[in-house]
C-alpha cells in the first residue's frame, strides 16, 4: 500500500527574498522527484535546506527536511530518513508551526510502519491529528495511513472505511493527487479480496491521475500491482506489458525494492506461460534486488515463486532449499510491517512446501507401480496416529512431511533390486538397508524448518533394537520416526509388492501383534486406536502432549 505524505505548499515568503528562494528550491525538488530525477531532487532539497538555514526560515527548512526524509526512505536509507524527519519536527516546533510539526509526525508514522513499529506508528498518527486538526488535508492523509495500518493488521473492513473517509476529504479539498493514492490502496485491497473488477477500476483511475500529475513512483506502483490482477485473471500479455512499464519507471527511479517486485511479477508471468529460462532469470533478479534493498518479505516471496518454478521442472532439492530460506525469512518478520497478511503468506508457503515434498515423494515411487501412493498413505495414517497421541500441529506437520520423504534414499537403490520378483539375497538386502542413510545424505545441504531427517534416517529402527541402520533401542528413537515406522510396516504389508501379494488387514494385525516388541506400548495402542481397533492387551494410556501499500 502507499502511505500518504504531504507535498510542498509554499510557506510565508521571507521579505528579504531568501526564504522564497528556499521555497522555490523545495518546489523544484518535488517536481524533479515526481519526474523520477532523484539525484537532482536530492541536490535541490539540500540546497533548499542550506538556503532556509541561512535565511532563518524555519517553515521552509522543516518542509525541506521532511521531504528529503521521504526521498531517503525510498532509497532504503532508513537511518538518514529518520534523522531528517526528527529534525523537521524539532524545527517546526521551534518555529511554533503546529501544522508542519503535525506533518513531520505523520511522516514519522510512515517511517515507523515501514520499520514494523506499528504501535509507534499509531501514536505518531494520533499526535499528528491532535496538532494539525485545523487542516482537512492532513486529516485526509492520516486517515488513509490509519487505513494502511488496519490493512497491515488484516482488518480489511476498517481499512476500506478509512480509505473512503480519506477519499471524501481529498475530494472536498480538490486534492487530485491524494485521491490517486487512495485509489491505489483501494485497488490493492480489492485485489486481495478477489474483487478484480473493482481493482481494475481503481488502478486505472490511480494511473490516470499519477500520469497527469507526473508522479513516476506512483505510476510504477500502480502498474506493477495492476499486473498482479492481470496475472490472477489469466491476462498474461497485459500482465507482462504493465509489469515491464513499471520496471522501466523504477529503473529510472533506482528504487530497488520496487524493481524487485516488478522482476518477481515478470518471473511469474514467464513461468505461467512456459518460458522457464526467462522466469528463472527474473526471479533470481528479484531475490538479488530484495537482498540489496533489505526487504525480507520481497526476498521470501520471490524465493517461493522460484521454488514453484523449480518444482514444475523437477528440481525438487533446489525448490526445498528456496522454500526453507523463505520460511526462515517469514519467521524472522515477527514484528515488522513486511508481515502484511503474514499468516496467510506463511500458510501459502507451507502449502507450497507440502506440494513440493508430496510430489517428490510420488516421483520416487513412479518407477514402481507396486509402491505408488505408499508415501501418501503413510503420511495420512501417521498424522492420524500423531493426533491419537495428542501431538500438536507443528509435530503433525513434521510427521506428514517426513513421511512423504521417508524413502527418498531409495533413488540410489538399483531398480533391479527394488522390483525383484523374488526374495532378496543377503547382499541385496544390505543395499536396501542403506536407503535411510542415503536419504539423509541426499538432503544434507537442505536445512528444513521441521526436523525431518530423524524420520528419514530412523523410520526402520525398532523399539527392541532389531532395526536398522543404527540399531537404536527404546526412546533413543525419536517418536516421529517411530510413528512413521509403524505405519510404514502396516502399509507395506497390506499392499501388493513385486515379490508377494497383499496380506489382509487381519493377517497384518496378527503378524504385528506377534512382533509388538518392535514398538512401545503407548505407540502400539495409539496405532490400533487410529485403525478403530480395540487394544489387544491392557496398557497404560497414551501420554497427552500439549500441543504492498502506499503511505502519504
Amino acid at each position: 500500500m502507499t502511505l500518504a505524505t504531504r507535498p510542498l505548499r509554499p510557506s510565508r515568503p521571507d521579505p528579504r527574498g531568501c526564504g522564497q528562494a528556499a521555497a522555490d528550491l523545495v518546489r523544484d525538488a518535488r517536481e524533479r522527484e515526481r519526474a523520477g530525477c532523484i539525484p537532482e531532487a536530492i541536490a535541490c532539497y539540500e540546497a533548499a535546506i542550506a538556503a532556509a538555514e541561512r535565511a532563518c526560515e524555519g517553515d521552509v527548512l522543516s518542509e525541506a527536511l521532511r521531504q528529503l526524509a521521504v526521498v531517503r526512505h525510498h532509497r532504503n536509507e532508513a537511518v538518514a530518513a529518520r534523522d531528517l524527519c526528527t529534525r523537521s519536527y524539532t524545527v517546526a516546533r521551534d518555529a511554533d508551526n503546529d501544522l508542519l510539526a503535525a506533518e513531520a509526525l505523520n511522516t514519522h508514522g510512515c517511517l515507523d510502519l515501514s520499520a514494523g513499529a506499528l504501535p509507534e506508528a499509531r501514536q505518531h498518527f494520533v499526535r499528528a491529528v491532535e496538532l494539525g486538526r485545523q487542516s482537512r488535508e492532513l486529516g485526509a492523509r492520516v486517515e488513509q495511513n490509519l487505513g494502511v495500518l488496519a490493512n497491515i493488521q488484516g482488518d480489511f473492513e476498517e481499512a476500506v472505511v478509512r480509505y473512503h473517509r480519506s477519499l471524501d476529504a481529498y475530494r472536498a479539498a480538490s486534492d487530485e493527487h491524494g485521491c490517486a493514492i487512495v485509489y491505489h490502496n483501494l485497488g490493492m485491497t480489492s485485489a486481495d479480496r478477489g474483487e478484480f473488477e473493482q481493482a481494475d477500476r481503481y488502478f486505472r483511475e490511480c494511473f490516470e491521475i499519477a500520469e497527469r500529475t507526473g508522479d513516476a513512483n506512483l505510476q510504477g506502483l500502480c502498474l506493477v500491482n495492476h499486473a498482479e490482477v492481470h496475472l490472477a485473471r489469466g491476462r498474461f500479455e497485459d500482465a507482462q506489458r504493465t509489469a515491464e512499464a513499471g520496471l522501466a519507471l523504477f529503473d529510472r527511479l533506482d528504487a530497488w525494492s520496487e524493481k524487485a517486485e516488478a522482476h518477481r511479477m515478470l518471473g511469474m508471468v514467464y513461468r505461467e506461460t512456459g518460458r522457464t529460462a526467462l522466469a528463472e532469470s527474473r526471479l533470481r533478479s528479484a531475490i538479488d534486488l530484495s537482498v540489496s534493498a533489505g526487504s525480507p518479505l520481497s526476498e521470501a516471496e520471490a524465493s517461493r515463486e522460484l521454488a514453484i518454478l523449480y518444482q514444475g521442472m523437477g528440481r525438487n532439492q533446489e525448490a526445498l532449499s528456496l522454500l526453507n530460506a523463505a520460511h526462515r525469512l517469514f519467521s524472522r518478520l515477527e514484528a515488522r510491517v513486511d508481515l502484511v497478511y503474514v499468516d496467510g503468506k506463511m500458510a501459502e508457503l507451507e502449502a507450497t512446501y507440502l506440494a513440493v515434498v508430496r510430489e517428490w515423494g510420488q516421483s520416487i515411487e513412479s518407477s514402481d507401480t507396486y509402491t505408488f501412493g505408499h508415501s501418501e498413505r503413510v503420511a495420512q495414517h501417521a498424522v492420524a496416529v500423531a493426533r491419537t497421541l495428542g501431538l500438536d500441529e507443528q509435530v503433525q506437520t513434521t510427521i506428514r512431511l517426513g513421511a512423504y520423504l521417508h524413502d527418498v534414499g531409495k533413488v540410489k537403490v538399483p531398480l533391479e533390486i527394488l522390483n525383484k520378483p523374488g526374495p532378496l539375497t543377503r547382499e541385496e538386502f544390505a543395499v536396501v538397508q542403506q536407503h535411510p542413510i542415503w536419504g539423509v545424505e541426499l538432503l544434507a545441504a537442505v536445512e528444513f524448518p521441521w526436523d525431518l531427517k530423524p524420520i528419514i534416517r530412523w523410520h526402520h529402527e525398532r523399539y527392541d533394537g532389531t532395526g536398522y541402520p543404527d540399531r537404536l533401542k527404546g526412546d533413543e528413537i525419536p517418536l516421529s520416526a517411530q510413528i512413521v515406522g509403524i505405519v510404514d510396516v502396516y502399509d507395506a504389508m497390506t499392499t501388493t509388492r513385486s515379490y508377494r501379494p497383499a496380506f489382509s488387514h487381519q493377517a497384518v494385525l496378527a503378524r504385528m501383534e506377534e512382533g509388538r516388541g518392535s514398538w512401545s506400548e503407548a505407540l502400539y495402542s495409539a496405532f490400533l486406536a487410529s485403525l478403530g481397533q480395540p487394544h489387544v492387551r491392557d496398557t497404560e494410556p497414551a501420554p497427552s502432549r500439549d500441543s504492498r501499500l502506499a503511505l502519504v
